[in-house]
């Protein structure tokens, strides 16, 4: 079942991700609250729209952005609609 850690720590795990363009894409509700904060940056992309982040927080660490999501994605990307995705000092692990 694939999960994504951080600092040794599981932040997401399911075994319902997709993938596109090589990111796991975890349903959102496999993802800790506990450990994110929003974000206000946004990125955008021409095919799936624009993104959001969540900065990671944990005993005093920080990884700012490191997941982002889709909130609103367009028609061709409805597939990761209520999906996140990480970057950065994230690991994706099977």
């Amino acid at each position: 079942m694939p999960k994504a850690v951080w600092n040794d720590l599981i932040i997401a795990e399911s075994d319902d991700t997709i993938v596109v363009e090589g990111n796991h894409y975890f349903p959102r509700s496999a993802l800790r609250n506990d450990l994110i904060t929003e974000s206000g940056t946004h990125t955008f992309c021409p095919w799936k729209g624009t993104a959001s982040y969540y900065t990671l927080e944990h005993d005093g660490r920080t990884s700012p952005d490191a997941v982002w999501y889709y909130p609103e994605p367009k028609p061709e990307a409805e597939m990761v609609r209520d999906r996140v995705a990480f970057w950065k000092d994230v690991t994706v692990v099977d």
